[in-house]
């Protein structure tokens, strides 16, 4: 039987392992198929309070990760399969089945991609949702981004940095982000947008990257080839909730509802960081929760003693 089960170790669930260890409740958190969460693929952090010449995002977790360590938190590697609430709350890891009297949920989000024929085996290999880990990888060569709201914009943007040329291809014809940011990156003279155009297929060379790919005219219907040595997916994120989804109450996005601070709809489960917030997404937003959950599950324990 566990005090508390945190689930996820990026900002959200460190933080909240953290607390909670100070707090004398030998924690236990699970780290899924992302251990760390999204910031681990982030090369440069330069908005985290704390470091004024940034911090790589491996660097930051793995500090975070020592410092509950050192109070106390204990870590393993698995991944939630389901969960049922009760007195004790029980999840199924990894095939086995563990109690915890209270569980923080903070298993972030996914990117999304696009869904064609062997999308998997690419990533990494021409294909990516994060331009500030792989941007610079793709220097004075093609690439595009494929979306069209702010994300999209702004990886765009910042991928004019490297790239000879930015393709910007969006299902509409018009952009859905904010005024400012589809402004500027339609001004941008290295951003080209592409209207009306899905992406079919991923076309590949010789030794397996990305080469260009197929896009379609959703209006003429019309194919062609375009070339590209780096595909940079921003459609969005989902909200690692699959095991708990019927339960915990979501709301049509799929994100946890917080009914009161970090609280869920089944008392002694509590939720934070990315996997509640589909507005901020930010590595301290993500700790600020992950701290609100951690003081709220301890006097949640507190009171049911």
């Amino acid at each position: 039987m566990e005090n508390v089960i945190i689930i996820g170790t990026g900002c959200a669930g460190l933080t909240a392992a953290i607390y909670t260890a100070r707090a004398s409740l030998a924690p236990l958190a699970l780290e899924g198929r992302m251990p760390g969460g999204q910031l681990t693929t982030t090369t440069a952090v330069e908005n985290f309070p704390g470091f004024p010449e940034g911090i790589d995002g491996p660097e930051l977790i793995m500090r975070m990760k020592k410092q509950a360590e050192n109070f106390g938190a204990k870590f393993r590697y698995g991944v939630v399969e389901e969960f049922r609430p009760g007195d004790p709350h029980r999840v199924k890891v990894d095939g086995e089945w563990v109690e915890t009297k209270v569980l923080i949920v903070a298993s972030g989000a996914s990117p999304r991609y696009i869904g064609l024929e062997g999308e998997s085996a690419l990533i990494g290999h021409g294909l990516t949702s994060c331009a500030t880990c792989d941007g610079a990888f793709y220097r004075n060569v093609p690439v595009c981004v494929v979306g069209g709201g702010d994300s999209a914009c702004e990886e765009a943007g910042f991928l004019t940095r490297f790239a000879s040329k930015v393709y910007l291809i969006h299902r509409r014809d018009t952009l859905r982000a904010s005024k400012i940011m589809a402004d500027r990156a339609v001004a941008n003279p290295k951003i080209e947008p592409v209207w009306n155009s899905l992406v079919t297929a991923y076309i590949t060379d010789a030794a397996g990257e990305v080469a260009g790919v197929r896009l379609r005219d959703k209006v003429t219907g019309a194919e062609r080839d375009l070339e590209v040595k780096c595909v940079f997916v921003a459609i969005g994120h989902e909200p690692n909730t699959a095991a708990f989804r019927g339960i915990l109450e979501t709301s049509d996005d799929g994100y946890l509802i917080q009914k009161s601070g970090t609280a869920t709809n089944i008392p002694g489960v509590f939720a934070a960081g990315d996997v509640a917030d589909h507005v901020y997404r930010q590595a301290i937003t993500a700790a600020g929760q992950g701290c609100a959950a951690a003081i709220e599950a301890e006097r949640w324990l507190a009171a049911s003693e």
